[in-house]
């Protein structure tokens, strides 16, 4: 049984944490490489198609509840990439680093270990630091192992001698669609893994197309989760605010001519895919992996939109315990 008290804990630690990044992100990605921080998946994408991150929406019913859960985010908000080339003298957003088989595991202590899978993981001591290694902020640490096709995702990560210590976390097979236990966080607030809901550049550039859902905060959340979601990261129970889990998608009628390329794809996904609420932060803010490739000009013309651009997508059981 998961003492919910920790539970808590976490999600007002990450909740504190959240809401932007602040810094570079580590060495920049090689693109002619196959291992490394920011490398391309060549168009591999995690988890089979079937999985909820995998799953077209834009034909799904309209939730009940829409109109006022988006309200509760703010229908007059601006839309945030959260990521992008240039911030504070380099790129921004959630790093990523692709390692194989040969690298060395290294053990991992966790401040909330009765939610966090065990080590060691596969992460190198070059792996880049969300915010960089000075950070005050989530300090995410991803980790794809491309050979053995696991995901190892650390939250308040920091290199403690040969190993790392963090908050909290997870490791998902990206061949499967087994979730986490019930109740459980990640190194997400949700219970959910962070990088298949990024926006990557060798998605948007090198493939010109997101074929999944993104990820995105909201500052006041509901204490419940929806599937895929499982776990909340709040002690408000108003119905109009959003589960965690809850994915809007851009509504089919929004025009999008106009946009350039970059923003094009990020609509495209926005209406097919939807995004997913994972965490608790600034509202409206898209997760991204920083890339010093991206058009920083085409990416702001996103922040155009509005809340009232998106829709709810009808939800499942609602879970509060």
């Amino acid at each position: 049984m998961v003492r919910k008290s920790r539970a808590v804990a976490l999600a007002i630690t990450l909740a504190a944490c959240g809401g932007g990044s602040d810094g570079t992100q580590g060495p920049p990605p090689n693109p002619d490489s196959t291992l490394g921080p920011g490398v391309s998946l060549g168009g591999r994408r995690p988890f089979p198609d079937d999985n909820p991150w995998n799953t077209p929406v834009d034909l799904m019913p309209v939730d009940s509840n829409s109109g006022a859960l988006i309200a509760s985010i703010g229908v007059n908000g601006a839309f945030h990439p959260d990521f992008g080339a240039n911030w504070n003298g380099g790129p921004f957003g959630i790093p990523y680093i692709v390692v194989d088989s040969s690298t060395p595991l290294v053990p991992v202590t966790f401040q909330y270990d009765d939610e966090s899978d065990p080590g060691p993981y596969p992460i190198p001591g070059n792996a880049p630091i969300e915010g960089g290694k000075n950070s005050s902020g989530d300090r995410h640490v991803l980790v794809v192992d491309r050979d053995n096709w696991m995901l190892y995702e650390l939250f308040a990560a920091y290199k403690k001698g040969s190993g790392w210590k963090a908050g909290a976390g997870a490791v998902f097979d990206l061949s499967s669609n087994v979730l986490r236990p019930a109740g459980w966080t990640s190194a997400d607030a949700a219970g959910l893994p962070i990088f298949p809901g990024l926006a990557r550049y060798d998605e948007v550039v090198e493939q010109g197309e997101i074929r999944h859902a993104l990820r995105f905060t909201a500052s006041q959340t509901r204490r419940a989760y929806v599937a895929p979601a499982r776990h909340y990261a709040s002690d408000l129970t108003d119905p109009d605010l959003p589960p965690m889990g809850m994915r809007v998608r851009l509504k089919a009628g929004f025009d999008q001519a106009g946009y350039p390329p970059q923003a094009q794809v990020i609509l495209t996904a926005l209406k097919t895919y939807g995004m997913i609420l994972a965490d608790n932060g600034s509202n409206w803010y898209l997760s991204g992996a920083p890339d010093p490739r991206w058009d920083d000009d085409q990416l702001n013309t996103l922040k155009q939109l509005r809340g009232g651009d998106f829709e709810v997508v009808q939800m499942g059981p609602v879970t509060t315990d």
